[in-house]
């Protein structure tokens, strides 16, 4: 008999590797054979893969993972995985699929390069925890200084000349946007991509 299968993309291996490494369960979708949707997992290192699915259906099986409480990620690059890629928390387009998968997908990853997910998803977490990061400071400064600003304190001496309390606001500013450009140094590293 032949066995036919679509090749596989450059560096997936090392992609599924770098996921597995980080705790994220990986799986696999595909509309191929048991046979050959073994062997391709089996060939990356996929411990858990879905069979024979027809593009309709992709959607449906990740709303199963949802439904169990699972925040899924779908990286997808054809007419097929549109509806999935919507359905998912996150839709990971490759840029060079077809233009409804790229349509569908949050996250459109412009080079043809499955390291790019490995990438976006620790450049997601940088940003994540830029953005709590300044949320903290701004309302640690916020809590502080308005009272002062507003005059609460005035009868046991603290208080702030409006200039003052300006220049302060201004200067809340500024360091929210400093700490949120040294998301500029982030470096891609071998190790995640």
């Amino acid at each position: 008999f032949i066995a036919l299968a679509d090749t596989l993309k450059q560096n997936a291996e090392v992609v599924v590797r770098t996921l597995k490494s980080k705790g994220i369960d990986v799986w696999m979708m595909t509309g191929d054979n048991e046979t050959t949707a073994r062997a391709i997992s089996h060939e990356l290192g996929i411990d858990h893969f879905i069979s024979n699915v027809l593009p309709k259906d992709k959607a449906m099986r990740i709303k199963g993972l949802q439904d169990k409480g699972r925040n899924v990620a779908m990286v997808g690059d054809g007419i097929n995985d549109a509806p999935a890629l919507i359905q998912a928390d996150t839709g990971i387009a490759i840029g060079s699929g077809s233009e409804i998968a790229i349509e569908a997908g949050e996250l459109i990853l412009v080079r043809n390069d499955l390291r790019d997910v490995n990438v976006s998803l620790e450049l997601s977490k940088r940003i994540y925890s830029k953005i709590r990061q300044n949320m903290f400071w701004a309302l640690f400064y916020n809590a502080l200084m308005i009272p002062i600003a507003g005059g609460l304190f005035s009868s046991i001496g603290i208080s702030m000349r409006p200039e003052l309390a300006a220049l302060a606001m201004s200067m809340s500013s500024v360091s929210v946007v400093t700490n949120s450009l040294l998301l500029r140094k982030f470096k891609i590293r071998d190790d995640i991509s």
